[in-house]
């Protein structure tokens, strides 16, 4: 009878970019200790001339391969965290300062404001609306 590998645990992704961060790290961990014992478990089997455990060896492969794909959900769940997240304090600073602006400037003096930071983005290499 062919025993297969359990189903993995449904991923729980964490709601914070630093939740999101912390995983990352611990399953970086968790993937170079498998590749460690993988490759200890082959050593061994070279100094002593005879055969790696199959059984042991799929199960860590497995495991990686469940390791590797919570990687990649993390990773896309961080990116989106980031498109998503609260906007941050420079942000918010930077909005309510042209807010601010904004209100003080007549039209003429709005667009010329404009066309200088333009001319400056332009001038560092930044794309921006």
């Amino acid at each position: 009878m062919i025993e297969h590998a359990p189903a993995p645990r449904p991923i729980r992704l964490p709601s914070t970019r630093q939740g999101c961060q912390d995983r990352l790290a611990a399953l970086r961990d968790e993937i170079a200790s498998i590749r460690i014992q993988v490759a200890l478990a082959d050593i061994r089997r070279q100094t002593d001339k005879g055969s790696m455990d199959a059984t042991h060896f799929h199960r860590a492969k497995t495991e990686l391969r469940f390791k590797r794909q919570e990687v990649a959900q993390l990773i896309a769940h961080l990116a989106k965290l980031r498109r998503t997240g609260p906007v941050g304090h420079r942000e918010r600073f930077k909005d309510a300062l042209i807010e601010v602006l904004r209100a003080d400037c007549d039209e003429a003096h709005w667009q010329s404001a404009l066309s200088r930071a333009r001319a400056l983005q332009a001038q560092q290499g930044v794309e921006h609306g």
